[in-house]
């Protein structure tokens, strides 16, 4: 490496101090750490250099929200990482969720701390922001909706959080033109109850909200002594086998304070401020008004309750009240589902689904399950697909609008002549798109597409929507002057070798005949297409008068979005964000292809440092970051995915940040596990995986890019299960490993884990081989483990990391273990994230760039050739 470089292999963390303020600060010394510095175990918070802080402190981008009508445009402010204090807020785990007991809501939910209004003219530009007055200071928003003739938003605020009350979530209403906020109930104690559902809009002046009931009072005591023992039993004998849930209830005492916070009262509250009361208290989990809005469908959870199952599988019953606040009728009741089997497509019996017709009045459909719900089960037709109106007549039976052999995927509404129905089967990756009218018995169903969900370059594209004068979204029918023709858009990823290049086709739905009337600039940029914005006025589109809003980025600008008009496809450029990074913004990436050596084609996206230049600075240490995904086909496997062209966003837990300090980064390289026909992929995982990892070290080995030496691998979950197991299999490829939230003992998620359907019992040996747990005695490389203490993943405890730590460390392997406080699988707060990739750089810089471990002969990584020869002897 020449001279001109060795500036930026500088040590990768920094010690965090406090300021007179009690904030953090980085001592002016802290980027010249000494090698007792990497030995400081002590237990505080650190933060990496500047140059890592910096990117992940950068402004986040504004989220946009457009109005019903397309004239208007939100844009929707977000802070970057919220404080640790906002996750140490106490919060009560019951049946699958964490409830905020101050706020009333699920924990940790995302908000914006600003809002701004633009009119967009006529032009396509965008008028000076309506200034947003009267709301409290600090307030944090969420829930924003447009009422549905658009003169008005609504969302909820919380505020100042030391105090129970005002830290309850509160309704309130803007003027979107004079940017006038104001409460929504006149009464200061009216809260929002968002433990399930929020607020919808009823009409232009009406909402329907979740409230706390008035009547409720303090929460349940736990008692010091219970009424008996925990029990469960199954005398019955019934196979009930799940998945590995989190968070379940455990006593009666979780069963009432989940009804306690769980409970809401709906009521009706008016922008005059008149307000009354929508049925009897109960534990409503969503409410949705018909098209019309004369009516609401009202879904609720009751007892009998579960200790074993989250309260997705709680009993449910599904109710039609009219808009006024009558009941009409009840739609089904459906019993505790604690005994869904485990296998891919298996479902809930009984009617499931329950939505409304998007193009009708006030029309029901549903879908009932012919199986039992039970996936191994043969049966034909498996799901039936029924229709009925909100209040059918006397005796009116539920229509059967379509009946179908694999598995229901949903509907997409058109009229009474048009209709998409898909359906799926997982096993086989088949999914299919049929043509219905449900409106002209009749009129049979077709086939549109049959193919394999697996086949991106097969994939037509999905058909773009519009907005109608409901509120509810359809397939946008398209008419050209001049041509009686039926059609339709579809929005394609259009996926080629050469990566993504998106489209907007032009189809005849009659015929077949596709005309591609949009694509993406694929000699530089990424683009797509976000949304139509000329549904404005009833009836089907025309062609000349279209109008949509897209995305442009490319590897060096961030993404900006675009108004295109026909017929000239006028382009409009609508906002103007600054790039987040500016520091990165040279950086080099390119989409690599290589190949496994059992033939498969591998991907990845190679970054390299800005200015850097192989010839001169010689090879780079090298991170690879990635994720297994399983396939059915060698060719599906072999397919592209994503564009080199797409702006890298640089998140805050991504090993993209690494640039920074001037590695090369190999990006989600693709690690397929293939079984095809009646194979099962799983039982070969180790196998492909080691295969694909070893091809794509030779790879960057081979460009010049990466020090065969200095080869680090890390992923999250998935990836770092991936991680371990290939620390422990194919220890000649990496110096070191970092690996997040991952579960490395199988036999502790014995019924299925990630896609794997089979039991520990069925498929032993697998579950034996694929754990690195049962290989703790194989990892002598330097191993760092990274979980949330509050991990709430299915499969991912995390004692798994706990016990795998123990594992490890009985076998003398050279590890660390690093638990996040209040973190859950996916980390947020900004202490615990600057501490991670403190951390992370920690690790990096003495077991990758350093390479100082000691951890016996395997630590002296390979060449091209060994690689290939350690592969001989592997397979």
């Amino acid at each position: 490496m020449s001279t001109s470089r060795l500036r930026h292999i500088a040590p990768l963390f920094s010690v965090s101090t406090k300021d007179g303020a009690g904030n953090n600060a980085v001592s002016s010394s802290a980027t010249a750490a000494t090698s007792n510095d990497y030995e400081d175990d002590l237990a505080r918070y650190r933060v990496p250099p500047p140059e890592i802080r910096d990117i992940v402190d950068a402004p986040l981008v504004p989220a946009l929200s457009f109005s019903p009508y397309r004239d208007k445009i939100i844009f929707l402010k977000r802070q970057s990482l919220p404080p640790l204090t906002e996750l140490a807020r106490p919060e009560e785990k019951l049946a699958g969720l964490r409830i905020d007991g101050h706020c009333n809501t699920t924990n940790r939910m995302s908000f914006y701390t600003g809002l701004g209004i633009h009119q967009i003219l006529p032009d396509g530009t965008l008028g000076p922001e309506v200034e947003i007055h009267g709301l409290p200071e600090g307030a944090k928003i969420h829930f924003i909706t447009w009422s549905p003739d658009a003169r008005h938003l609504s969302f909820s605020i919380r505020v100042n959080e030391e105090d129970d009350n005002t830290s309850k979530l509160k309704v309130w209403i803007v003027d979107v033109e004079t940017g006038k906020a104001r409460p929504l109930f006149q009464s200061p104690d009216v809260y929002l109850n968002a433990a399930f559902d929020s607020y919808i809009w009823v009409d232009n002046s009406t909402l329907l909200v979740c409230t706390i009931p008035s009547t409720r009072g303090a929460p349940p005591k736990k008692p010091l002594v219970p009424d008996g023992p925990k029990i469960q039993s199954n005398e019955q004998k019934n196979i009930i086998q799940a998945r590995t849930f989190q968070d379940l209830l455990k006593d009666k005492y979780d069963e009432d304070l989940f009804d306690y916070y769980a409970t809401s009262q709906l009521v009706l509250a008016s922008l005059d401020g008149t307000t009354k009361d929508f049925g009897p208290p109960a534990v409503y989990t969503s409410i949705d008004p018909s098209p019309d809005k004369k009516y609401v469908m009202i879904s609720s959870i009751h007892r009998p309750y579960s200790f074993i199952v989250p309260c997705g599988r709680f009993p449910t019953k599904v109710q039609l009240w009219n808009a006024d606040g009558k009941f009409v009728r009840e739609l089904c009741d459906l019993p505790l589902a604690e005994d869904i089997p485990i296998t891919a497509d298996s479902v809930r019996k009984g009617m499931r689904s329950i939505n409304w017709r998007a193009d009708m009045p006030s029309t029901l459909y549903w879908v009932e399950t012919q199986d039992g719900g039970d996936a191994k089960v043969e049966v034909s037709p498996r799901d039936i697909i029924y229709s009925q109106p909100a209040e059918p007549l006397e005796g009116e039976q539920p229509m059967i609008l379509h009946k179908l052999n694999l598995r229901y995927g949903g509907i997409l509404w058109c009229d009474d002549s048009l209709a998409f129905v898909y359906e799926s089967w997982y096993k086989t990756r088949r999914i299919r798109t049929w043509v219905v009218s449900p409106g002209y018995e009749d009129v049979p169903p077709r086939i549109l597409f049959d193919r394999s969900s697996e086949d991106v370059y097969s994939d037509p594209g999905s058909p773009m929507l519009r907005r109608i004068q409901t509120g509810t979204y359809i397939i946008a029918k398209v008419k050209k002057r001049g041509d009686d023709g039926s059609y339709i858009l579809l929005n394609g990823s259009g996926a080629t070798p050469e990566g993504n290049v998106p489209f907007l086709d032009l189809f005849d739905i009659n015929t077949g005949i596709k005309e591609r009337i949009w694509e993406s600039d694929k000699a530089k940029y990424f683009e797509t297409v976000v949304a139509l914005m000329s549904d404005q006025e009833e009836g089907d589109l025309q062609l000349d008068k279209l109008k949509i809003l897209t995305s442009k980025e490319s590897k060096t600008e961030n993404t900006q979005y675009n108004f295109v008009s026909w017929p000239d496809k006028k382009i409009v450029q609508v906002t103007n964000f600054p790039h987040p990074y500016p520091q990165l913004a040279s950086l080099q990436k390119e989409m690599i292809r290589y190949q496994r050596k059992d033939g498969v084609q591998l991907t990845a996206t190679l970054y390299l440092p800005p200015g850097y230049n192989p010839s001169t600075d010689g090879p780079l240490p090298c991170f690879v970051w990635s994720y297994p995904g399983e396939f059915k086909s060698k060719d599906a496997a072999s397919q592209v995915r994503g564009s080199p062209n797409e702006f890298t966003e640089i998140g805050s837990m991504i090993s993209h940040l690494w640039l920074a300090k001037w590695f090369a980064i190999l990006a989600e390289p693709t690690i397929p596990i293939i079984g095809e026909g009646e194979q099962e992929a799983n039982d070969s995982y180790v196998e492909q995986l080691v295969a694909s990892a070893e091809a794509a070290v030779e790879e960057v080995i081979r460009r010049g890019v990466a020090h065969p030496k200095k080869i680090a691998v890390g992923g999250h979950s998935y990836g770092a299960f991936m991680t371990a197991n290939l620390l422990a299999h194919a220890p000649h490829l990496f110096s070191c490993g970092i690996a997040r939230s991952g579960a490395y003992n199988r036999t502790l998620t014995p019924f299925g884990f990630q896609n794997e359907d089979r039991t520990l019992w069925e498929a032993t040996n697998t579950y034996v081989e694929m754990s690195p747990f049962m290989s703790a005695n194989k990892i002598k490389k330097p191993i760092l483990l990274i979980h949330g203490e509050e991990d709430n993943n299915s499969g991912t405890l995390t004692m798994q990391s706990e016990r795998f730590f123990d594992a490890l460390k009985g076998h003398g392997a050279l590890c660390r273990l690093v638990i996040l406080p209040f973190e859950s699988h996916i980390y947020s707060a900004r202490e615990s994230i600057m501490h991670l990739l403190w951390e992370t750089g920690r690790w990096l810089h003495k077991y990758c760039v350093s390479n100082t471990s000691d951890a016996g002969e395997d630590h002296d990584t390979v060449t091209v050739k060994e690689i290939t020869d350690h592969h001989d002897v592997l397979h």
